[in-house]
């Protein structure tokens, strides 16, 4: 089974695209590679910030990798808080803060419609860096529901459904969620690399 890393240590994360890619790959995280660093995001994009973290992987500790960078748009905030969205409220990864900012950041708006966005940059042997993103686009919801997946989920309506992501069975959501997505992209562009492999 081939190992390629996923620059994260967000166990949700982890758990979503290891359960995505299944048993054709062994998906090691930071900590499993002995990764401890404080990677650096500096980019103003997800595609950027993706990068970065692939990059500092690869060329430090010397695996194939793929790092993905996402988050939540808000139109009626211009697209905030978008590469911002894990530390929207100050500190990384404070989900019920992000999500009441959020909430009082849209207070009384009456558009309401936004997306999740994200984009996975992968590093494989010495080719291009190549990119996968996926969107979904639905509503921001005036308050919180449900208490699966993790982030802004709970406020996040997509388009047709009549329940938020964190109400919803997980494989439903990685269906059509901006993150399975672009894995499912991720995995047919590797599998295309494999099987080149074998001619």
């Amino acid at each position: 089974m081939e190992k390629i890393v996923f620059a994260t240590n967000n166990a949700h994360k982890l758990e979503e695209v290891r359960t995505m890619l299944g048993d054709r790959y062994e998906v090691l995280s930071l900590a499993d590679i002995g990764c401890h660093d404080d990677i650096p995001e500096t980019a103003d994009t997800f595609e950027g910030n993706a990068l970065c973290k692939a990059r500092w992987v690869k060329e430090r500790y010397g695996y194939d990798c793929f790092a993905d960078d996402s988050g939540i748009e808000a139109d009626a905030l211009g697209g905030a808080p978008g590469v911002h969205s894990a530390r929207f409220a100050g500190v990384h990864g404070d989900d019920d803060a992000n999500n009441v900012l959020l909430l009082a950041k849209l207070e009384g708006a009456e558009c309401r419609t936004g997306r999740f966005r994200c984009v996975i940059v992968l590093l494989h042997g010495d080719d291009k860096p190549a990119v996968f993103e996926g969107t979904v686009e639905g509503e921001i919801m005036t308050g919180l529901s449900g208490n699966g997946g993790f982030g802004y989920d709970p406020l996040f309506r997509p388009d047709g459904w009549n329940c938020s992501f964190a109400d919803a069975p997980a494989a439903e959501k990685h269906a059509i969620s901006h993150r399975g997505k672009a894995v499912a992209k991720l995995a047919q562009y590797l599998q295309t690399i494999n099987s080149s492999k074998t001619l």
